[in-house]
């Protein structure tokens, strides 16, 4: 019996599950409606989608599961529009970033028995389905968040999707599961962005600040380049979980003032060292809602033909590099190239042709 998977709204995170599903099982059938219909025309030259759908209708019956993919404000009218087509064995599934809202809206409808709430932890700086891929999701958790109804089956099932895309997935409680990202994903995104926006009020008017910006600084405000609207939907889906993390971080803030205040060195001494002993022992491998960068710095000289030479070491190997560049502040040690790559795969290729060639390397 073939497999019938149904998409609504069919952009980044969407197209890359379907991708993904695509490339594991060849033979599943995949029917998609979204609004911008050049894009799945675009999706079906590609092989990703077999029906084009103008709406919600009882084609959608036919699935064995469904993917809501817009934005979390459209996902409550979808629901109600597919409600009348769903058959007993179908799962409806979301891929938003906060759950509480969705599953309200899921108990509010009486639709518990068909849905279980998904959220895959990947994203990239670039949207769209154009920019999808079939390993976007891999080594990323996939949370999943069953409702009061959800059956131990209909777990499974999902669970098996998130490990044909290579993606790990844990089940948790919506409500956990929301309070938890409000603290490791929401507020760095806050952070970020005030202390991008603190530099920029505070800086001289040669912009000395915004020279001289590197290292920590654009590690740890790379993130408030995502979508101010993605984020700011997130903040309203999300709020009492965002402002009770952001009251204790800013507690935690004032503490650290008083100690310097007070000049408590051994004080300010326990918050460097106990912050690096629990980050260290946080994993590098998997991957978060912002894709990773692969990159590592190399000690080069800056002379003629020293960056063409090492690209040529590189190419020779066909290993492709996605950027460039000089490091003009290397605080930490740094080399004065950096260079970055399209996958974790090309930048361990490359890490082992340059240090056959005696080059000095840094991981960033």
């Amino acid at each position: 019996m073939e497999t019938t998977i149904g998409f609504i709204g069919l952009g980044l995170i969407g197209g890359s599950i379907a991708r993904g599903l695509k490339r594991s099982h060849p033979d599943i059938r995949v029917m998609a409606y979204m609004r911008t219909r050049s894009k799945l025309e675009q999706a079906q030259k590609d092989g990703i989608v077999d029906d084009i759908l103008d709406g919600v209708d009882e084609r959608f019956g036919a699935c064995s599961m469904i993917f809501l993919c817009t934005p979390v404000e459209y996902n409550a009218g979808y629901l109600s529009q597919l409600k009348p087509f769903l058959k007993p064995h179908t799962i409806v599934t979301d891929v938003g970033s906060t759950k509480t809202a969705i599953h309200e809206a899921v108990v509010s409808l009486s639709m518990e028995e068909w849905f279980i709430g998904g959220h895959p932890m990947a994203g990239s700086e670039k949207t769209g389905y154009e920019n999808s891929t079939d390993h976007l999701l891999e080594n990323a958790y996939y949370m999943i968040t069953p409702s009061s109804r959800s059956t131990e089956d209909q777990i499974s099932r999902l669970v098996a999707v998130a490990e044909a895309l290579g993606s790990i997935p844990k089940v948790i409680d919506y409500h956990e599961h929301d309070f938890a990202v409000a603290a490791i994903s929401h507020l760095p995104h806050i952070v970020a962005s005030s202390l991008v926006n603190l530099v920029r009020d505070s800086d001289s008017s040669e912009e000395i600040m915004k020279q001289i910006a590197a290292g920590g600084f654009k590690d740890i405000t790379r993130i408030a380049s995502a979508s101010p609207e993605m984020w700011e939907q997130i903040c309203m889906t999300n709020t009492a979980n965002i402002m009770d993390i952001l009251e204790k971080y800013i507690h935690s803030l004032n503490i650290v003032l008083d100690q310097l205040k007070a000049r408590n060195s051994e004080a300010v001494y326990r918050l460097f060292d106990s912050s690096r002993t629990y980050r260290n022992s946080i994993s590098d491998v998997s991957r978060g809602a912002i894709e990773p960068e692969y990159a590592f710095s190399v000690d080069i000289v800056d002379e003629v033909g020293s960056i063409s030479t090492l690209s040529v070491i590189l190419a020779a190997k066909g290993i492709s590099m996605k950027n460039i560049g000089i490091n003009h502040s290397r605080e930490h040690g740094e080399g004065a190239l950096r260079i970055a790559f399209y996958d974790e795969a090309s930048m361990e290729a490359a890490w082992e042709q340059l240090t056959r060639y005696k080059y000095e390397l840094m991981k960033m």
